[in-house]
């Protein structure tokens, strides 16, 4: 998969190593998981998807394109999966999800996968999370 974003374009080798080492196959549904490294959305219920990996990626490196970051927002938790990312590359994620199931998903994959620095709030995203900010990077997925 790597090498395939690579080629489309992907040149930060932080953000490549990390979509190596997150387990997107965890981020879907066990029907689909033999899918999850195809460069393709796939639904994760509510009528919502997990973006393609080449848009994770290339969120991913154009918020880091200035240089590290500490503190990010991203709103639109879905399965977890560009939170996961973020979690490799900042020191705190914080996540904002509107759908109550999808959030729950969330929350348990990040406790079982062990992301202590990612915080996730079932919220409204078009408010952001006040209390936690300022945040130096914001993602909307």
């Amino acid at each position: 998969m790597c090498e395939r974003l690579a080629e489309r374009g992907i040149k930060n080798p932080a953000v490549l190593d990390t979509l190596m080492r997150v387990p997107r196959h965890l981020f879907v549904d066990e029907a689909i998981a033999t899918r999850a490294y195809e460069d393709v959305a796939l639904p994760i219920g509510e009528g919502q998807t997990i973006s393609q990996p080449f848009v994770v990626a290339r969120m991913t490196e154009l918020l880091l394109a200035d240089g590290p970051k500490q503190r990010v927002l991203e709103v639109g938790t879905g399965s977890g999966y560009q939170a996961a990312v973020l979690a490799e590359l900042v020191d705190v994620v914080f996540t904002v999800e509107r759908i109550q199931s999808l959030y729950l998903k969330a929350k348990a994959r990040f406790r079982a996968l062990d992301y202590r620095n990612v915080n996730v709030r079932h919220s409204d995203g078009s408010w952001g999370w006040r209390s936690q900010g300022p945040f130096d990077g914001i993602v909307v997925t």
